[in-house]
């Protein structure tokens, strides 16, 4: 096994051990923590200094958004030659791994009374950030990805894009006056389903990547040979 294909497949293997690693995390700590709500709760909530579990996720969040970086070096030496639609593509994944992964767990989000810390603001700055990164990635990826070597990818972009600015407006409700408003209430219920769209995507392209570099064939289009 040559060193790119090493390096290529633990990538992706390191992509899949994130996305569901995270979510078991999630349960897990959420299990630990007396009252915590799947539904009405945030994730950042887990990390937060008055959280019991405050110091495990925090780690773990770490530890996930560097298994998100070694995804995206994986997946920039997926295709190669790269071109502008691959360094993208590895530059979302990259930067939902730094900003919502390790920014999240370095950066816990605190509140004194009903104002953020400056560590909850860099919380949410670099974790918007992340998110964002990850919403447009099904974008990007058909220009990556054609339906002539992955049939029906690109209509699964579309429906993952979609479902993700859906899931993600609904969470942003939350900052609406409403509070007792079913939308604003269930922020952890859209939340989780954004996360769960997004990773279920990631997924997908990972076991890709190491079905085709498992059979030693070529991925994509034009110029990936």
């Amino acid at each position: 096994m040559t060193k790119r294909k090493i390096l290529v497949v633990s990538g992706a293997m390191a992509g899949l051990i994130a996305c569901w690693g995270d979510f078991t995390a999630l349960f897990i700590g959420g299990s630990r923590y007396p009252g915590y709500n799947h539904l009405t709760d945030t994730w950042s909530s887990l990390g937060a200094s008055l959280s019991p579990v405050s110091d495990g996720m925090s780690l773990y969040w770490v530890i996930t958004g560097i298994l998100f970086i070694w995804f995206a070096v994986g997946f920039r030496f997926a295709f190669s030659p790269a071109d502008s639609s691959v360094r993208m593509a590895a530059l979302l994944i990259f930067l939902y791994g730094l900003g919502e992964g390790a920014g999240s767990g370095l950066f816990k989000a605190d509140h004194v009374g009903d104002s953020l810390t400056f560590a909850a603001e860099i919380h949410n700055l670099v974790g918007g950030i992340g998110v964002l990164a990850l919403l447009i990635l099904p974008l990007v990826m058909p220009k990556i990805i054609p339906d002539s070597k992955f049939a029906g990818f690109h209509t699964l972009s579309r429906l993952i894009f979609i479902a993700g600015c859906l899931w993600l407006l609904l969470f942003l409700s939350r900052y609406l006056p409403y509070k007792e408003s079913f939308f604003v209430r269930y922020k952890g219920l859209w939340q989780r389903l954004f996360v769960l769209n997004n990773y279920l995507y990631l997924t997908v392209i990972a076991l890709r990547i190491i079905r085709n570099e498992c059979s030693k064939n070529v991925f994509a289009g034009n110029k990936h040979q």
